[in-house]
């Protein structure tokens, strides 16, 4: 990928991405919905790879929210379904091709099924360094922090630390996410303009990206737009412009 001269060259080394639009995608072209998710499932392993070979590390995907379990029961299982087949049908390739597959999110609300198969997935590749591709299933970003919270209570109230222990390094290190760096840059698709209570803790100090391409839709060309716009910015951290050091 050439970026423009005006960019600082630099590319994410986390994205994660908010995949929205699969249902209106289904609708516009007259289809029911489980064809918009299965056509949202194909883009991701094209992006998997484009992400690699761009240097990009880590993708993470907003796959089932917490939320999500308040759509038709009949979608559910549709999108439970498409899961469980994706992965039987892709897992080779990319354990083969260095990827390595982590899920973040409850898994107590899944089918034992469903939480045997993430478990394989993640046993085939947990040796694999190339990439990592990260699916929040159940996951809802305030359940993240409270459930970090109650880890840390009850280690106080065990007496393995004291409430002055607590600090931010503490906190995330109990949150999913804990092994991978925070996400540099966040994408959604779909024209919406909210995170969906989506990596809420990570995303402090993100770049954010909306695109109102539907997920089904959104290419490498449009990922590759998104990383140059990371590329052109100048991530302070809450410190000032570097000229206005000088």
């Amino acid at each position: 990928m050439n970026l423009p001269a005006n960019t600082t060259g630099k590319v994410p080394q986390h994205i994660a991405i908010i995949m929205d639009g699969n249902n209106r995608w289904a609708k516009k072209r007259g289809v029911l919905g489980p064809i918009g998710h299965r056509a949202g499932a194909d883009v991701v392993k094209p992006l998997m790879y484009a992400c690699r070979d761009r240097g990009v590390k880590t993708l993470t995907l907003f796959a089932f929210s917490s939320e999500n379990w308040q759509r038709p029961e009949a979608e559910v299982r549709a999108l439970m379904a498409l899961l469980s087949r994706y992965l039987r049908r892709e897992i080779k390739e990319l354990a083969a091709d260095g990827v390595r597959i982590q899920f973040i999110g409850r898994r107590d609300r899944l089918s034992p099924r469903i939480a045997k198969l993430l478990a394989q997935s993640e046993k085939a590749t947990e040796h694999n360094t190339e990439a990592t591709l990260v699916l929040a299933l159940d996951y809802g970003g305030r359940w993240d922090v409270s459930s970090a919270a109650a880890s840390l209570a009850k280690d106080v109230a065990e007496g393995l630390i004291s409430a002055d222990d607590i600090n931010e390094q503490l906190l995330s290190s109990r949150m999913a996410l804990a092994d991978q760096p925070a996400p540099d840059l966040c994408i959604r698709t779909g024209g919406e303009w909210r995170l969906s209570n989506f990596l809420l803790w990570q995303f402090a100090y993100a770049e954010l990206w909306f695109t109102d391409t539907l997920w089904p839709d959104f290419n490498v060309a449009e990922l590759d737009e998104a990383i140059t716009h990371f590329s052109s910015r100048e991530r302070r951290f809450g410190g000032r412009p570097a000229e206005a050091l000088v």
